[in-house]
């Protein structure tokens, strides 16, 4: 049934849409525009849609997990961007080793949380 999946986009809230879709053009998506209320941010084969949506529970609980070919180097690219001065309520996590690979942690401003990592 699914081996003619070509992709996955998940939907997440944020509290302050403008300020969300700033976030996330500065962190390199490209933003397609689709409604007052929400809009689509892909990169190379990734995208999600970002909705002018919040419900404290969902996206407190938003996570997602990109992989990505070196996240010692995504760190780097991550914290040269100061997205932490920029929008104050964003969170940015080091690199932790665990036995399975590496991550790093970024959290957006309405605190919808993604995972970067790399598996051994």
């Amino acid at each position: 049934m699914l081996n003619n999946a070509t992709s996955i986009r998940p939907f997440i809230g944020s509290k302050n849409f403008v300020e969300s879709s700033n976030f996330y053009k500065d962190l390199g998506f490209q933003e397609v525009v689709l409604s007052h209320n929400m809009s689509l941010f892909k990169t190379n084969s990734i995208a999600f849609y970002l909705q002018d949506a919040y419900v404290k529970d969902w996206v407190g609980n938003t996570m997602i997990f990109v992989e990505v070919a070196d996240v010692e180097a995504f760190w780097q690219q991550l914290v040269s961007l100061n997205l932490t001065s920029k929008y104050p309520k964003a969170k940015l996590v080091p690199v932790k080793y665990l036995d399975w690979g590496s991550e790093c942690f970024v959290h957006d401003p309405a605190g919808n949380l993604w995972h970067f990592g790399m598996f051994k």
